[in-house]
């Protein structure tokens, strides 16, 4: 995943550009980047922030980094923006996003082009410096972005900087956000728009699917209108969207509180814990939702320790992730001996993490362990924004379940019928789930429900990974 921001301003921009990003950290744990154009051109400032929070790696940079206009970036992958310099004359970008042909796109370039990419270490090619090249393939930046919008398959939404402003172009299906703030003398474009609240920035504009703004000091400039159909992401309410952000005007905590109220009207009288927890903290607010329908206290059994760890994502390699994920939570003892317990995560992924965490609550004494996942099963890898970290489909819970019923050739129709709540398949699967990952009890939040839950239509929502369709 990853979070962009990018200001055009009257006066210095540095300081709104450096809290701007910052206030991304939640979506990425990988890079973090800057880049600003001064009156000596463009500067540009790239850090890993695996070990230590972007501030601390970026505030000697932004000393030196003045300017009016400048992007930058929360990256999981490649590093950025990246600067060039082409017959469009020079610009930087910054991208968010997956390209799932992108393979298929590097050697079309290289075959019809004879240019070349930089190799990134283990061989891969910079995703943003892919996009570079097809917005070059145009004879304007503005053409060369519906380029992209055309080219790729996946989702890419983009602020390219020229010196004279920045283009904001959201991706086809709006499948990620970019929101416009303002206040006097100065517009911002943000991933997240709680993320220029601080900064004395007001909501101002939110881009729809495929809408390309040209953004200045003064304003913005609508280049290409939005389109009609839609497909956010609605995992961006059930996990990744910080609480104080909202996207198409629907706040994230308010979503999610949502969200725990149909799972406690779904489960009504089905179970009868002691105690509603979430799993912190995407778990938490999903909890709260559910105590306060079902009138069953809300507690915290498990704190998250976070001076050593504060970032709510985690390192890449499994094992590592696992650890940490353990290492974080600590016991309260007193709110978990003896009871029965229904807890709240945002989703199963793999499962190795919830079932670690309920075996540690049955080891510090709790009776029972009721899990009730924010979402329905993870049936489908993410083509579009990536967000389960999975390098195949099998990494899912479910689809191992599926492929011990099935074997390895399973049909999209056969999947189908595990993705249906009300098939036999689909409760034998959920059965299957509860007794490896040693669950009391186990339901999954039903997909009307959970679209339901934002108050959208739901023709408006992605739900790929959840039934397949797109």
């Amino acid at each position: 995943m990853g979070g962009i921001f990018g200001v055009a301003s009257k006066t210095d921009c540095s300081l709104d550009l450096f809290f701007g990003v910052d206030y991304h950290s939640h979506l990425g744990t990988r890079r973090g980047g800057l880049a600003v154009y001064t009156d000596e051109g463009f500067q540009r400032s790239i850090h890993n922030i695996q070990n230590s929070p972007f501030r601390t790696k970026f505030e000697k940079d932004i000393e030196e980094m003045k300017g009016k206009l400048g992007i930058g970036c929360i990256s999981d992958y490649e590093p950025q923006p990246l600067l060039t310099n082409s017959h469009l004359g020079s610009y930087a970008i910054t991208t968010v996003g997956i390209v799932t042909n992108k393979d298929e796109l590097i050697k079309e370039i290289l075959t019809d082009g004879k240019t070349h990419f930089l190799e990134m270490s283990g061989g891969e090619i910079n995703q943003t410096e892919l996009i570079l090249a097809l917005i070059n393939q145009k004879d304007s930046i503005l053409e060369g972005i519906k380029n992209v919008q055309n080219k790729i398959k996946g989702s890419i939404s983009m602020l390219v900087m020229t010196k004279d402003g920045i283009y904001c172009a959201r991706d086809k299906f709006g499948r990620t956000p970019i929101q416009i703030g303002k206040k006097e003398g100065a517009y911002c474009a943000s991933f997240e728009n709680f993320a220029y609240a601080n900064l004395g920035y007001t909501d101002f504009y939110e881009l729809g699917p495929a809408e390309i703004v040209f953004m200045t000091a003064d304003g913005i400039k609508t280049l290409q209108e939005r389109q009609k159909e839609m497909k956010i992401c609605t995992f961006l309410w059930i996990y990744y969207g910080y609480p104080t952000a909202s996207y198409e005007g629907v706040n994230v905590e308010a979503m999610r509180y949502n969200c725990g109220k149909y799972l406690a009207m779904r489960d009504k009288d089905s179970v009868k814990p002691d105690c509603i927890a979430g799993v912190p903290d995407s778990g938490t607010a999903h909890a709260v939702g559910y105590a306060n329908e079902s009138g069953i206290p809300f507690t915290r059994p498990f704190i998250k320790y976070t001076p050593t760890w504060p970032r709510s994502f985690m390192p890449t390699n499994q094992e590592q992730r696992n650890l940490i994920a353990h290492m974080k939570l600590i016991p309260v003892q007193q709110l978990i001996k003896g009871k029965k317990i229904l807890l709240i995560d945002d989703s199963i992924v793999r499962g190795t993490q919830l079932r670690e965490t309920t075996d540690f609550l049955y080891q510090s004494g709790a009776e029972e362990v009721h899990i009730r996942p924010a979402c329905p099963p993870l049936v489908f890898g993410c083509k579009y924004l990536n967000f389960s970290r999975s390098k195949s489909e099998m990494d899912l819970i479910t689809r191992r379940v599926i492929q011990q019923f099935e074997g390895d050739n399973v049909s999209l129709e056969t999947l189908k019928k595990y993705c249906n709540p009300d098939s036999p398949e689909y409760a034998k699967m959920v059965e299957e789930i509860r007794k490896q990952l040693h669950f009391t009890s186990l339901r999954f939040h039903r997909l009307d429900d959970m679209l339901d839950s934002t108050g959208l239509d739901h023709c408006k929502l992605c739900t790929y990974c959840w039934n397949g369709e797109e």
